[in-house]
């Protein structure tokens, strides 16, 4: 790579509105985009048309899906027959919701894809502020997850290393939503939504619907989201 070649990312993209928002945040600091999908049979399957979406609004060189499906191993709400909790506030614990061991599969993938690139950088817009409690979300996980990536790994062993960049880990959903006004993020290409219809329109009523509305509203910002 010369000097002047543009340094390689691999952003993992869910196709809601944190990752959209990390693209750009990546794109602003001058990286060039590899953007990493992972189609894990979740149940809101819109995310992955959206996530093409916006990785091409948002100047990615490219868009890659990898399929895994999670499903055979369930033990989630969104991936196995168990309803969405619906208008649910103050529920103590980490959700069903939670997919078991998802970002550190998702993590590994593009890890995988860094070192094949000649990338020493991961973007993932994993965010513990505003968020549904789960444990992969933390700064704990995200530090660990890069120490195990310079041990496990021939570019973390003879290479530059490799970096795990979270940017949205401290900020707020509204704070979120503020950065992506700010930097060009069109929210309404971003589907969010647990339960999403085959269109991308939200039910308004899981957890994640009501963390973006949220989001929106303290940020002062009109919530462009298509409801069902």
């Amino acid at each position: 790579m010369s000097e002047t070649s543009p340094r390689k990312a691999v952003v993992l993209v869910s196709g809601g509105m944190d990752s959209a928002v990390t693209i750009a945040i990546a794109r602003e600091q001058g990286y060039q985009v590899h953007a990493l999908s992972v189609a894990y049979g979740q149940r809101h399957n819109a995310e992955l048309a959206a996530s093409e979406r916006v990785s091409g609004l948002l100047g990615a060189v490219e868009h890659k899906t990898v399929f895994v499906d999670l499903r055979t191993i369930g033990g989630s709400a969104l991936t196995a027959d168990i309803d969405v909790p619906l208008d649910q506030t103050g529920e103590q614990g980490i959700p069903v919701t939670y997919v078991p061991a998802r970002n550190t599969i998702m993590l590994s993938i593009a890890l995988g894809w860094a070192e094949v690139l000649g990338s020493a950088d991961i973007w993932c817009g994993v965010n513990a502020v505003d968020y549904s409690g789960y444990p992969d979300c933390r700064p704990a996980f995200i530090e660990a997850f890069e120490q195990l990536a310079n041990v496990a790994t021939k570019a973390g062993v003879e290479g530059a290393g490799i970096r795990i960049h979270a940017p949205l880990m401290r900020m707020s959903k509204a704070d979120i939503a503020r950065e992506g006004q700010r930097l060009g993020v069109d929210f309404s290409e971003t589907v969010s939504c647990y339960q999403a219809d085959a269109e991308g329109r939200a039910c308004g009523h899981c957890d994640a619907c009501h963390l973006r509305a949220q989001g929106f509203s303290a940020a002062g910002l009109p919530d462009p989201t298509r409801y069902a």
